[in-house]
């Protein structure tokens, strides 16, 4: 069993609606709260977060939403804007 499909939360045995949940996308849904969090702890919108740190809106929606796992630079990328937003803004302004 691989990283995809190894399952991290197994469905709740009398709930006939509750599905298991795999790793993946446990990750997925992590990786969506931080850069959701990252946005909102800046009180920007997500299209003024985008502008800002040059992410297409579409994509910032996509792994906001869990849509689409964000490759790990931009988990990286999230985690550098949350604790050093003045350094990124001013590499970006340069």
């Amino acid at each position: 069993m691989d990283h995809t499909t190894e399952i991290a939360i197994p469905a709740a045995p009398h709930d006939p609606e509750d599905v298991p949940t795999t790793r993946e996308a446990l990750e997925s849904g992590q990786n969506a709260r931080l850069i959701r969090q990252t946005r909102t702890k800046l009180n920007l919108s997500q299209p003024e977060f985008a502008t800002r740190y040059r992410i297409p809106l579409e994509t910032l929606r996509d792994w906001e939403q869990a849509r689409v796992t964000p490759p790990d630079f931009a988990v990286a990328y999230m985690q550098v804007i949350v604790h050093r937003h003045s350094t990124a803004d001013e590499v970006l302004a340069s």
